[in-house]
């Protein structure tokens, strides 16, 4: 494939795509002496995710798009897994949070029953990103069997959840890398169904957790009808109030100021 072929935008038709086939990016690293495949959205992609921390929980943020998108990469990665295959939503598709204009870290998908991914790994892997040469191949992603488990998600559940094992995942942040770290292609699988299966529009909101065990949610997809519009606001909030301030303020100071003035923008 040649660099101008691979680094040639998506037609538009696909570009907003979350169907079975979809295609991504594929390229060959080495990560703390190790070798590793990096899958990644191809340029143009038309999704876009945030991350936060909010009472001591990571959350993944987007629309209903970014949910089943999010939902097609841990499906597929949970079948086409290699050691040392890794899935990353690089900055491109990175926006700050639809809440106060925080910046937010890129997002790591690591199947942890065959690639290990320490903080060494993440240093490694954020060292090396944005990728600036051109991928070393396309690979089609596909999810066979996922369209058939969120039409009828609670049979899925009902055949496939291991109720001896419960989900064991974590979602962590290692080196400004949040990193959603699955235990087992089952457990993948049933946290692309529970992100596939959001949707916010009877409600303007939904979310779903992850790696919830007897007393903790290690993590949280969590999604907006107007996910984008309130981005924009977000963030026009906090240039406003930066712009106000005759001196720099910590953020718990800070974020409260945007979430006021936010709130005057939409109204």
């Amino acid at each position: 494939m040649s660099v101008r072929t691979a680094r040639r935008r998506q037609r538009p038709a696909t570009a907003r795509s979350a169907e079975d086939g979809m295609k991504l990016h594929r390229r060959a690293v080495r990560l703390a002496g190790r070798p590793h495949t990096v899958v990644s959205l191809r340029p143009g992609t038309a999704v876009r995710f945030s991350a936060n921390l909010f009472h001591d929980t990571w959350h993944v943020l987007s629309d209903r798009h970014g949910a089943r998108v999010l939902g097609r990469l841990l499906w597929g990665l949970s079948y086409q897994s290699r050691p040392g295959t890794l899935v990353v939503i690089d900055r491109e598709f990175i926006t700050t949070t639809p809440f106060d204009g925080d910046p937010a870290d890129r997002i790591v998908l690591v199947p942890g029953w065959d690639t290990p991914f320490t903080a060494r790994h993440a240093r490694a892997l954020k060292a090396r990103l944005p990728f600036p040469s051109a991928p070393d191949g396309t690979v089609r992603w596909h999810t066979h069997g996922l369209d058939a488990a969120l039409d009828d998600s609670r049979a899925w559940f009902t055949r496939n959840e291991d109720r001896d094992d419960p989900m064991r995942g974590r979602v962590e942040n290692l080196n400004g890398l949040v990193v959603l770290r699955l235990q087992s292609p089952n457990e993948m699988r049933e946290w692309a169904v529970l992100s596939g299966g959001l949707d916010p529009h009877l409600h303007g909101m939904d979310y779903s957790y992850l790696g919830s065990g007897a007393h903790y949610a290690s993590g949280e997809v969590q999604v907006f009808r107007d996910f984008r519009r309130d981005v924009s606001v977000a963030r026009r909030a906090r240039a406003e109030v930066l712009a106000g301030l005759d001196e720099p303020v910590e953020p718990e100071f800070l974020r409260p100021l945007v979430w006021d003035r936010a709130e005057a923008l939409k109204r």
